[in-house]
């Protein structure tokens, strides 16, 4: 057991942080998001002697995924809305750089709110790849692991994920007025 417990800890636990990200895009809850993962990640251990090859990474993102999926219908089976409080931390306010320049910040910060929002607005299985793809650097083969799906559909879904995303934040931004007269 502990061969096994070592191999895995070196294998696997390495990608926890990704697969916290990647369940925070899919959940869009951090309470939702540490469940999945910490059920993954157990999930993993119990059938870590099934994992063949050495990408880990994608195969405890695919875990990652089928766990945040099952705890989302799970959610609407239920008929359960989490309602975000004031002091959860918005999605992406971790990636927020330390700056001393105040207006800078404001400004990253509305422009995060606004992906945050336009990423939302997306369909589940375009904010999927479009998140392992853009914000995770994965390849279309890992994606097309974690998804279960041909690399062509991943591509396919990716390019619309995109035209959807760049249409809407070229929508929002032609409404919001720039400056303040």
């Amino acid at each position: 057991m502990d061969d096994k417990r070592g191999r895995f800890e070196a294998q696997v636990l390495p990608h926890l942080d990704v697969a916290y990200r990647f369940a925070r895009w899919l959940a869009r809850n951090p309470g939702d998001a540490d469940d999945a993962v910490q059920e993954a990640v157990l999930r993993a251990f119990r059938a870590y002697d099934a994992l063949r090859g050495s990408d880990a990474k994608a195969w405890l993102l695919a875990i990652v995924r089928n766990c945040t999926a099952t705890a989302l219908k799970e959610q609407q089976r239920r008929a359960f809305v989490a309602l975000r409080t004031d002091e959860e931390p918005h999605v992406g306010e971790a990636m927020i750089a330390t700056t001393p320049d105040p207006e800078s910040a404001a400004m990253r910060r509305d422009d995060e709110r606004t992906l945050d929002r336009l990423m939302a607005s997306l369909s589940a299985e375009h904010r999927e790849v479009l998140v392992l793809r853009e914000i995770e650097d994965m390849d279309y083969r890992e994606i097309a692991t974690v998804t279960n799906l041909p690399i062509g559909t991943v591509m396919s879904r990716l390019a619309r994920a995109r035209a959807a995303l760049k249409s809407r934040w070229l929508q929002e931004s032609e409404v919001k007025p720039h400056a303040v007269p």
